[in-house]
């Protein structure tokens, strides 16, 4: 907000926040004279979206961007952010990362009240809230609408005239404020600040909205509500990048700390420790340098591959597994193996893994795991909203490595993990590891199991 060249750096920054979605890609800026928003969007990843396109067609001084990860609502054009609507005449445009639990109960009374939706996206109930809003002026309707959510958000609101963004009370999805040349900017991570040189202010607080305009920028709360602050452990674990801060905290060391813990929980004889590349690397050095054990590249990454985990399909998954990784024969042959790795989720990827290393000539494979069991369906942001997916729900350690194919399998603790991010147990949404959800999952329209 306030930069000749916004939508130029919402476009690095988004490069930066590539690994937060890939299914879609979109930029939205307001023209020079504050009159119209401008949008350009398209399915696939931000270079294959902006191919070609020329962002001088994306001028003015406010601009707002989104890579998408789906977890409401299908991976298609229709879902891709920013979304832009009409209220009373004026175009607005939204970009959210999160999920809405109660989203499917307020779509279904704003249906019964006559509201038409284009989109099946929780983040469409938002803009028909704020349309409906009977409170004066667009950010005061905008607040009355999240006071009518529940759920984890970090969103930016963009109209012709200022910059809203605001953060859910629990504070379990991340947003960060920066500066750069007088303008302001908000985004999910500080990487996509140090992606266009923007100096990092501060994280957004829990329950903070925030009004950037021409001239000045506010800060104040959305209510009275007073939530206890629970960020999501998995930030910490594996979705923000190696660079980033999360609070005052480099991920890369949170990552390393992790691996010293585990190796001090769950020691065993090898000859080397390796970790998957790329989100469990720092990990694995830190469980190397706490066991005194050599470090090795047990696989190679093609990094023209994206995010497995992240890939909308099991049948992906696996695909994207055997062309994402290549084993290094001459580093695992006839040797004892640690593999350290951030998570076990559906074990689509770790299950492949194996084989590819036993395939090598790895002699044992020992899994470790710098997380819990991950046991349990997250309705916050991640898309693992069905039990029955995830390996560990209602499986033993011991078996979750059988079907894995592991020789051992051992998990971080969850006090462990906790502490590795800087604090106890009770300061994170740790649902998926235990199963206790700060924002009751009866509003997310489902079953736990």
């Amino acid at each position: 907000m306030g930069h000749p060249h916004a939508a130029a750096l919402v476009h690095h920054g988004l490069y930066a926040l590539q690994h937060r979605g890939q299914e879609s890609a979109g930029i939205t800026a307001c023209n020079q004279e504050g009159t119209e928003l401008v949008t350009h969007r398209g399915t696939g990843l931000l270079s294959d979206v902006f191919s070609g396109y020329d962002l001088n067609c994306l001028q003015g001084e406010m601009a707002i961007g989104h890579v998408r990860y789906s977890t409401t609502g299908e991976s298609s054009l229709l879902n891709a952010q920013p979304l832009v609507v009409q209220i009373d005449g004026h175009s607005v445009a939204l970009g959210h990362n999160g999920n809405l639990v109660n989203a499917a109960a307020l779509r279904r009374k704003l249906e019964t009240e006559g509201s038409i939706f284009q989109t099946s996206s929780d983040t469409e109930v938002i803009a028909h809230l704020t349309a409906r809003a009977g409170e004066e002026g667009i950010g005061e309707r905008l607040r009355a609408a999240l006071r009518q959510v529940r759920g984890a958000y970090g969103l930016v609101f963009l109209t012709p005239k200022a910059l809203y963004a605001a953060r859910d009370p629990h504070g379990l999805r991340p947003l960060c404020l920066g500066h750069i040349e007088g303008a302001w900017m908000v985004a999910s991570e500080t990487c996509a600040l140090d992606a266009v040189g923007a100096q990092f202010e501060r994280e957004v607080k829990p329950g903070e909205f925030l009004y950037i305009g021409q001239d000045q920028m506010h800060s104040s709360g959305l209510g009275p509500e007073s939530c206890r602050c629970t960020p999501c452990i998995f930030e910490h674990i594996y979705f923000a990048r190696p660079d980033s801060k999360i609070g005052a905290r480099n991920a890369h060391q949170i990552r390393k700390k992790m691996g010293q813990i585990l190796a001090r929980e769950h020691p065993i004889a090898a000859d080397l420790v390796s970790g998957v590349p790329d989100s469990s690397l720092s990990a694995a050095s830190g469980y190397a340098e706490e066991a005194g054990l050599p470090y090795e590249m047990s696989l190679v990454r093609n990094r023209y591959v994206g995010r497995t985990f992240i890939q909308p399909g099991d049948e992906l998954r696996r695909l994207a597994v055997r062309l994402k990784f290549n084993p290094l024969e001459k580093v695992v042959q006839g040797r004892r193996l640690i593999l350290v790795d951030d998570s076990v989720v559906r074990g689509t990827t770790s299950r492949a893994l194996i084989q590819l290393l036993r395939e090598a000539g790895a002699e044992e494979i020992h899994l470790r795991i710098t997380s819990p069991p991950y046991r349990h369906p997250c309705y916050y942001g991640i898309n693992t909203s069905c039990r029955s997916q995830l390996i560990a729900a209602g499986r033993s350690v011991g078996e979750t490595g059988t079907l894995l194919g592991a020789d051992s399998l051992r998990y971080l603790s969850i006090e462990g993990t906790a502490a590795a991010a800087g604090g106890t147990v009770e300061q994170f949404c740790t649902a998926c590891f235990s199963g206790e959800y700060p924002v009751p999952v009866a509003e997310a329209g489902g079953s736990r199991s």
